[in-house]
């Protein structure tokens, strides 16, 4: 076992106290209005779907936004066409950073990404100077308080995941991209709630930062989370908690 993400802890903690939950929203529904477009409502065949719902559900996007999202979606009223851009860098303490984005306009985009690095502490790098230091994976979150790490543990193994860890009272699992959804749909048909379920690049390993890089890497995430074509921002830090919830 490789032992707890505390990427997805800290993602988790900080979600609860984000005051930009509308935006945070936002991102969720342009998400799953491009995979209904792109793959169509059925969330049995359109696998990429199915991961936007749920990753909308663990961060308590209602039922009803995420039907509407949906069937706008494919109703023929879809939109402008949108390209998927992923920018690499440095940010304070030398942190490996990944920004991934949904655009209509790449040139904007681009420029705004490295402004917002250049003016937070930053750096822009070129494709492929950070990359390397993560893996793209199924992190599934759950209530260690509700299940035991035994019921599962036998469930997630016996439907195909690569690992899992237990931590601060909560289970994580862990998944190839392409085990992903049968994992989630074993944890779903055992009636096991998920906290959160997504897809995301995680970083294979983390660097602890002093409280003053700390609080400068998190004045640059809300800076990028800001930015409306900013869909997610993964990073390598390893945060102590009071820095998160200051």
């Amino acid at each position: 076992m490789s032992g707890h993400s505390k990427w997805a802890t800290i993602k988790r903690k900080k979600a609860k106290t984000d005051v930009g939950r509308a935006k945070a929203w936002n991102k969720l529904i342009k998400e799953i209005s491009i995979a209904a477009k792109l793959g169509g409502d059925n969330m049995d065949a359109n696998p990429r779907l199915r991961a936007a719902v749920l990753k909308a559900k663990g961060q308590s996007l209602p039922a009803k936004n995420i039907e509407s999202a949906i069937q706008k979606a494919v109703g023929g009223n879809s939109g402008t066409d949108m390209s998927e851009p992923m920018y690499e860098g440095r940010g304070p303490g030398g942190i490996a950073i990944l920004v991934n984005c949904m655009t209509d306009n790449k040139v904007r985009t681009v420029a705004e990404i490295r402004n917002i690095f250049n003016k937070n502490g930053g750096s822009m790098g070129e494709s492929g100077s950070v990359a390397w230091a993560f893996t793209y994976k199924g992190v599934i979150l759950i209530d260690a308080e509700k299940y035991t790490e035994d019921k599962i543990m036998d469930i997630a193994l016996e439907a195909g995941a690569s690992d899992m860890s237990t931590e601060e009272s909560v289970h994580e699992v862990t998944t190839t991209p392409e085990i992903f959804e049968a994992v989630t749909k074993a944890l779903e048909a055992a009636q096991i709630e998920m906290m959160s379920a997504e897809l995301a690049y995680v970083p294979n390993d983390t660097t602890k930062l002093e409280r003053s890089d700390a609080q400068k890497l998190l004045r640059l995430i809300e800076k990028f989370e800001d930015n409306d074509d900013v869909q997610d921002v993964y990073h390598n830090a390893e945060i102590d908690e009071e820095d998160i919830e200051e």
